[in-house]
């Protein structure tokens, strides 16, 4: 159904016919002698047949200038979302060892960052019913999204990131603790963080341990992911060699993290470990949420201001066209 945000502006179309009245008014009484009335009244029903002509198109383009002040937008039906899902938040490592090319993907070799987002990607599409968050870290953890049932957005702000966005090193401390901090704003008994990295907290104001203890408290379950091959054919001027390219990943750390909130600890060497996370977040219980409705809306603002820029081109041809009859009258 058609909708206003500001109905009451509807009141500004009056505007003109007051000041219309209130100039009638003026001139009645300023004209007081019959002789000068009767003159006066002949001119003013000539010009006014004029003046109605011209006033027209002004008056249509006020009343489009007042419609779209008054934002109509268009309400389309109800939509509830769905009543039971999961609060999961995504914390990805963009430091400078995910750009290792160790992955492979039909016969490719791509970095880990590559590897990671077409698997979220995927993962973030299943969701539905889900609310889903996304926190970068590196040098430091920022918040590129907030718990949302928006999976559109939250997988553009994926696609978006890029390696050394936030730095080089590896902040996993800052990164449970913002987690922590924005699943605390939420009432929900199923909180969970998704945690992938490829090496070792080396910044940050934060200790991993102490933000366990605060996801602890908070009753925040961490899963980790450990990201990066073992193996590694590795090219030199003395020839080829096999390289372990995960050498700095600290595994002891993330399992900790995992096993001490009740989580687990994945180990994704390839895309097929990687994908293991689906069977996991899958077997988790939903909780049950109150139901939200919403109505999608769709903004006409565009139609009376486009019909208001229209008018005022007939409008301006009306006024050359006036000029010259009177021109051609003189």
């Amino acid at each position: 159904m058609l909708d206003f945000g500001y109905p009451w502006l509807a009141l500004l179309a009056l505007v003109p016919l007051l000041l219309r009245l209130k100039r009638q008014a003026a001139s009645e009484t300023a004209l007081t002698l019959p002789a000068l009335a009767k003159l006066a009244s002949s001119e003013q029903q000539t010009q006014h047949s004029r003046f109605s002509l011209r006033a027209v198109p002004a008056a249509l383009i006020w009343l489009m200038l007042v419609l779209a002040a008054m934002q109509p937008r268009w309400m389309g039906e109800p939509v509830t979302l769905p009543q039971q899902g999961r609060d999961l938040m995504l914390a990805l490592d963009l430091s400078g060892s995910m750009e290792i090319a160790d992955m492979q993907y039909q016969n490719q070799s791509i970095n880990r960052l590559d590897a990671v987002k077409l698997v979220i990607s995927d993962f973030i599409t299943r969701r539905q019913g889900d609310r889903i968050g996304l926190i970068l870290f590196a040098d430091a953890a920022y918040q590129q999204t907030p718990l949302t049932f928006d999976l559109v957005t939250v997988q553009k702000m994926l696609d978006d990131s890029v390696l050394r966005l936030v730095g080089t090193r590896t902040a996993i401390g800052e990164a449970i603790g913002l987690a922590v901090k924005r699943l605390n704003t939420y009432e929900s008994s199923n909180k969970v963080l998704i945690l992938l990295s490829d090496g070792a907290n080396t910044a940050g104001n934060i200790q991993p341990l102490e933000a366990l203890q605060l996801a602890k408290a908070a009753g925040v379950k961490i899963h980790t992911v450990g990201v990066g091959a073992e193996q590694m054919i590795q090219q030199s001027i003395l020839g080829r060699r096999t390289i372990n390219p995960s050498q700095d990943l600290d595994e002891r750390l993330l399992t900790q993290l995992a096993e001490d909130t009740g989580g687990r600890y994945f180990r994704a060497r390839d895309l097929n470990e990687l994908n293991q996370i689906y069977q996991l977040i899958d077997q988790l219980e939903p909780i049950e949420r109150d139901s939200v409705t919403y109505r999608p809306q769709s903004s006409l603002l565009h139609w009376p201001l486009g019909l208001a820029l229209l008018l005022s081109f007939v409008m301006a041809a009306q006024q050359v066209h006036w000029r010259k009859v009177v021109k051609h009258a003189g």
